[in-house]
């Protein structure tokens, strides 16, 4: 629950609440979980950690990560898995600090977060559209944005970064159908696996036929690696309506705001009737805040311990793998990419605020 992490709840309004221990305090209990740090003690030990980061001191570091590490499990509460998380990426950033050749450091974070392994990642995806309301409210917002500016239009062409599943489209989809006469609608779908491309591709246009609705799927091939911006292979149509859709991509681009820059100039030369634009972690990303992150997933795997059981190999799999990797991105400054790094503040306890880089 939220308040597993919430150092502002008391029993008595009059007592006070101790002082968080300094971030040795629980070096030399890490072989007892009888004498783990509660919650908002192991919380204030991931920002002391953070903090030795940020200040490369590797050794006391390397220490409070085997307090958090011994104090957390991927099997616990929301307030153990969350730290789990957060406790695996800073070890991946440390990696990257003593690893002096970035390729060989890529490859072992990559192997650590099942990255290398493309299945896996859009099967965790598939279940966090399942079990959380996140991405639906997206797909539900972005999709009414969208009807909304291609009203009364006879062509309507959609081009959708970074597609994945596809699980957005089938209601816009039966939407558009119930209009009269029905418009044709064609989609441009990026995505970096031309398999998984054709596949949603096939499923979109036989639910299309279902509905009689003249459709057109254009598989594009953008690697992460790739400059987005080098879209040239885009076909415009000067009779078509062009809408362009962005969930849970725009974050991506953060590591660069110039390239954000630039994309969004692209995208405002192709002069779409309307861009969307859903991106859950946006804000993090932006403010470069490691508490704040904490904070944000902290209150997110709250809210799968108090919708799904523990067990659920759902549950597992969008915390494991889909947060686990978000969580990584954050802290480690590779967010997927190889050969990235962007800068991470975190603010101690000092009041001082230090780049983890």
């Amino acid at each position: 629950m939220l308040g597993s992490f919430d150092s502002s709840s008391h029993d008595d309004d009059d007592e006070e609440e101790p002082p968080p221990p300094p971030p040795n305090a629980y070096i030399h209990q890490t072989h007892h979980r009888s004498l783990a740090p509660p919650p908002v003690h192991t919380r204030q030990l991931l920002i002391s950690c953070a903090e030795l980061v940020s200040r490369s001191d590797i050794s006391a570091a390397h220490r409070l990560i085997t307090v958090l590490a011994t104090n957390s499990s991927p099997l616990g509460d929301s307030a153990e898995r969350v730290v789990h998380q957060f406790t695996r990426a800073l070890s991946l950033r440390l990696d990257f600090l003593m690893n002096p050749n970035p390729a060989a450091t890529t490859a072992a974070s990559s192997q650590d977060l099942g990255s290398n392994d493309d299945a896996l990642v859009q099967s965790s995806y598939l279940s966090l559209n399942q079990v959380t309301p996140f991405v639906r409210f997206c797909h539900l917002t972005a999709n009414q944005a969208i009807l909304e500016a291609i009203d009364g239009q006879e062509a309507i062409h959609i081009l959708d970064f970074d597609i994945m599943h596809g699980v957005q489209w089938p209601p816009l989809l039966q939407a558009v159908a119930e209009r009269y006469p029905p418009p044709t609608l064609r989609i441009t779908a990026t995505g970096s696996d031309l398999e998984i491309l054709r596949r949603t591709g096939d499923r979109l246009a036989r639910f299309a036929h279902s509905l009689s609705l003249r459709f057109q799927f254009h598989p594009l091939i953008l690697l992460s690696n790739q400059d987005p911006i080098s879209i040239t292979s885009v076909l415009l149509r000067p009779d078509e309506t062009l809408a362009v859709n962005c969930v849970n991509y725009l974050h991506r681009l953060l590591k660069d705001c110039n390239l954000l820059l630039l994309f969004l100039q692209r995208i405002k030369a192709m002069s779409p009737r309307v861009l969307t634009v859903a991106d859950h972690n946006l804000p993090i990303f932006r403010q470069q805040r490691f508490v704040e992150a904490l904070d944000h997933y902290a209150a997110v795997f709250d809210s799968l311990e108090a919708t799904l059981p523990p067990n659920s190999p759902e549950r597992l799999a969008v915390e494991q793998i889909w947060f686990g990797r978000e969580i990584a991105g954050i802290v480690t400054g590779n967010d997927g990419e190889e050969g990235t790094a962007r800068k991470i503040h975190v603010m101690g306890g000092d009041g001082k605020v230090r780049r983890l880089q």
